[in-house]
């Protein structure tokens, strides 16, 4: 089925005068913020700016196609959307400025981010969802139990420092934790910005801990709020959605639907299903279960040394694991055998709770649907 690279082939022709922005250009913009533009697009000190057209150009011409063979799977599936982009009218002038990307292993940070400049005068605040860095799936695990994490201060700083002295009007948005941080910044940063919101999107990126879905400062900007998931999301799934989300049809299944290049568009719209599948719902209430089940201090004791067990195996990005795969699990094994007893038993009582936990929403869902049935007859 068509993606958002065949929405190019369709729609790129027309200008946003002739198609207003719609939610598949919000993932367009969402999935191009996992490409590098370093020594490309300027810094967020610069208030030049560079047309995608012209960006493209230089990036091929830094970036040969066997270069780019060995990029992370995500920058790789982005870099024909790019190409695309750069061919069509409706995004070939949008111009990008602001451009910025920190990994930093000591503040356990990823953080990137870009500014799209639409024909339409406004500008589109892209944040990078997780890459394939083990430092970017961390801050996943540790918005379990802390808020705010590094990135999310970045992205709220990012927005105040980028857009202060600009009037334009704004939408903000990112593909998996790239939304949430979309989310984060929107609702804390200054009365003055958060007037120029348009629209905040969250492409299946986590939610928020409930203390933050309560507030005043999210409920201010509930309407606003624009939540798109897969029929099996997981990702999205995750801690608390206060507002209400679409749900797309993929063209995967299970977790490879967190891919947005298999979310399913027909013209100017996705493939809208009625409701999550039953897995992923079963999955949204074993981890809410699993999670509840553990203080603070528990989930970030089983982070630190699941994490720990890659720092001492060299993973620092899942493209290790997946080159040296049998030797890497071999090493984790090693590993896990020589830690603490005390990490070791946080680990295999946690996985155990986890285990333990999918068992029983699955014995109950089971039996709710077999009463369910027994009430038809």
């Amino acid at each position: 089925m068509a993606n958002i690279i065949d929405y190019l082939d369709w729609r790129g022709d027309l200008s946003l005068k002739q198609s207003p922005f719609n939610e598949v250009d919000n993932l367009v913009l969402s999935q191009m913020a996992y490409i590098n533009f370093e020594e490309i697009v300027s810094p967020v000190e610069s208030n030049e700016s560079i047309t995608i057209k012209e960006a493209a150009e230089r990036y091929f011409a830094l970036h040969s196609d066997e270069k780019i063979k060995d990029f992370g799977y995500l920058v790789r599936i982005s870099v024909p959307l790019l190409k695309k982009m750069s061919q069509s009218h409706r995004f070939g002038n949008a111009k990008l400025a602001k451009y910025v990307n920190v990994v930093d292993i000591y503040e356990q940070k990823q953080f990137s981010a870009i500014h799209i400049m639409l024909e339409d005068g406004t500008i589109y605040v892209a944040y990078r969802g997780t890459d394939n860095t083990i430092i970017g799936w961390k801050e996943n695990f540790t918005m379990t139990f802390m808020t705010p994490i590094p990135s999310q201060i970045e992205a709220v700083h990012y927005l105040e420092e980028t857009v202060k002295d600009t009037e334009n009007e704004l939408r903000i948005g990112g593909h998996s934790k790239g939304g949430n941080l979309a989310v984060y910044a929107a609702i804390h940063c200054s009365p003055s910005i958060q007037s120029r919101i348009m629209q905040v999107y969250n492409n299946d990126g986590p939610g928020f801990e409930s203390k933050i879905t309560q507030s005043k400062e999210y409920q201010n900007m509930l309407q606003r709020i624009k939540t798109i998931l897969p029929q099996s999301s997981i990702v999205g799934m995750l801690l608390e959605h206060e507002e209400e989300y679409s749900v797309v049809k993929s063209s995967q299944v299970g977790f490879l639907q967190h891919d947005a290049l298999s979310w399913e568009v027909v013209g100017k719209q996705f493939i809208i299903v009625e409701r999550v599948a039953k897995e992923s719902q079963l999955l949204d209430v074993t981890l809410k279960a699993w999670l509840n089940k553990m203080d603070k201090e528990q989930r970030e004791r089983f982070v630190d040394a699941m994490f720990y067990v890659f720092h001492q195996t060299n993973v620092n990005s899942f493209d290790d694991l997946s080159h040296q795969k049998w030797k890497k699990v071999t090493e984790m094994i090693k590993v896990v055998k020589h830690m603490s007893p005390e990490n070791k038993e946080i680990l295999t009582r946690t996985f155990s709770l986890l285990f333990e936990e999918g068992k029983r929403v699955y014995r109950e869902s089971k039996m709710a649907a077999k009463e369910k049935e027994e009430r038809k007859r």
